[in-house]
């Protein structure tokens, strides 16, 4: 489920929000996190709630109170990848779960992930949008690449061989 999540949370946020001051790493940290947090318990649980998200963004708006504003705009990112992750492993259609503890206390025991030949053909299309991914913001050119890691941001293509960055 790792491409899944990665490469669709990436994809989506960097064409809905085309900014160029995102950290696309900690939105793809954040896409996995629900998962990530509800795998100890085996099932879908706190992590995939609502109120798990809203906890990650009030946490990052309130906790570096004097941290630099450029710092909380950065792990903003993190609660748009939660919010991301969210919506791509549906966690919005179980009511119960996603709008836990308004309608009770149970998380109820739905699987971690689908059945295996879903999960195929989501790391299909996870995969798709890593080259979709790589191939619009040339990530394929080893200087662009080198700072995506370094700094997690994205540039447009400029349609030329090897864009700057």
């Amino acid at each position: 489920m790792f491409l899944w999540y990665v490469g669709l949370s990436v994809l989506l946020v960097a064409n809905v929000f085309k900014s160029v001051g995102l950290d696309y790493r900690l939105i793809a940290l954040g896409a996995m996190l629900p998962l990530l947090i509800d795998i100890p318990v085996g099932h879908r649980a706190f992590g995939h709630t609502l109120a798990f998200a809203a906890a990650a963004l009030v946490v990052v708006m309130l906790w570096p109170m004097r941290g630099s504003r450029l710092g909380r705009r950065r792990w903003l990112c993190l609660p748009i990848g939660i919010f991301a992750g969210l919506v791509l492993s549906g966690a919005w259609t179980d009511t119960e779960l996603f709008w836990w503890p308004l309608f009770g206390t149970s998380f109820g025991d739905s699987p971690l992930l689908p059945v295996w030949w879903v999960v195929l053909l989501e790391e299909i299309a996870g995969l798709v949008a890593c080259w979709w991914v790589v191939g619009q913001f040339d990530l394929w050119v080893p200087d662009v690449r080198r700072t995506f890691w370094r700094t997690g941001r994205l540039k447009e293509s400029d349609g030329g061989l090897g864009g700057d960055c």
